[in-house]
């Protein structure tokens, strides 16, 4: 799995306060753990910075890159924000985060991606937002993103379709469309793009107890559907955990057959049984009532845990 490390986003207090202050330790010791613990590329979400723009997005790429060799992630709707980092970075090809398929994104940003020869992060939303059915979304990415992206001769191993997820609380229906739409994306060009999701958007708005439970068992879902990369928190030793056991279809504890199973179900597009489940045992019951919120079966509510 390739991890795109999110912990250095904009929401975060502690990201906020270092950021005003102007704290390279801050962000240096940030993204050195991020890579230690298994992420692949940082991502870099400061907003849109409309005011200090073109002083902030250089002082990170250049604090960042001072300790840390990865590719960097550009996270921002500012198109100057995103030119002012892609020109002060150095080292691994860059990842520009994002355009979509409304008109003035798609017509700016993956110009500016290929004159810094950076990849591409589309997502499959258009100017009247995200759509709910899977197929609907693999048509943004066929129908608009992709003739756009081959008018201007960008350079298709660069592009990285993002199919959108969103929170289980207030979105449901959505949850089991995107995992369809994973799974369609992989054949719906030839050569098939990157595939990446953000991976937290599922659990915003969900009661912090919770949220590392259903991104691990979404993430189950996803990787059965092959998916390979992700933005994610890469501190999150269980989601990491239930990764490493599907990437090397371990099956040594319970737990981690449980998991194999949920993917291997998905892949199969079948959903997981009660019957793969030990309910005696309050983890695997656990995940048995996530997959059925996320499969849009049960209501999501707060407390469904305890339901």
């Amino acid at each position: 799995m390739y991890i795109i490390g999110e912990n250095i986003h904009i929401v975060s207090e502690k990201v906020k306060e270092a950021l005003a202050s102007r704290d390279r330790e801050f962000f240096m010791d940030l993204a050195v753990r991020q890579v230690e613990a298994g992420a692949k590329a940082i991502d870099i979400n400061l907003g849109p910075r409309k005011k200090d723009w073109a002083e902030v997005f250089p002082w990170i790429v250049e604090t960042i890159e001072s300790v840390v060799d990865v590719p960097l992630s550009i996270d921002t709707t500012n198109v100057d924000g995103m030119e002012a980092a892609l020109r002060t970075i150095r080292k691994a090809q860059p990842i520009l985060n994002s355009t979509s398929a409304e008109l003035e994104r798609l017509e700016k940003v993956p110009l500016l991606a290929k004159k810094y020869g950076a990849k591409l992060i589309a997502l499959t939303m258009g100017s009247s937002g995200i759509p709910v059915e899977a197929d609907a979304r693999v048509s943004i990415a066929v129908d608009i993103i992709i003739p756009r992206l081959l008018e201007i001769d960008f350079p298709m191993e660069d592009l990285i379709i993002d199919p959108l997820v969103l929170t289980v609380s207030g979105c449901q229906q959505y949850c089991p469309h995107l995992i369809e739409a994973v799974r369609m994306l992989q054949y719906a060009w030839d050569p098939s793009p990157m595939i990446s999701v953000g991976l937290s958007n599922v659990s915003n708005s969900v009661p912090a107890e919770n949220r590392s439970l259903i991104n691990r068992v979404y993430c189950a879902m996803l990787m059965g559907v092959g998916l390979q990369m992700m933005i994610a928190n890469p501190f999150d030793q269980k989601l990491m955990e239930v990764i490493g056991w599907i990437e090397t279809k371990d099956t040594s504890t319970p737990l981690a057959r449980l998991y194999n199973k949920i993917a291997e179900r998905i892949a199969n597009s079948d959903e997981p049984q009660i019957e793969d489940f030990d309910l005696s045992d309050p983890e695997q019951a656990a995940v048995w009532k996530t997959t059925q919120i996320l499969l849009n079966k049960v209501i999501y509510a707060e407390g469904y845990l305890n339901q």
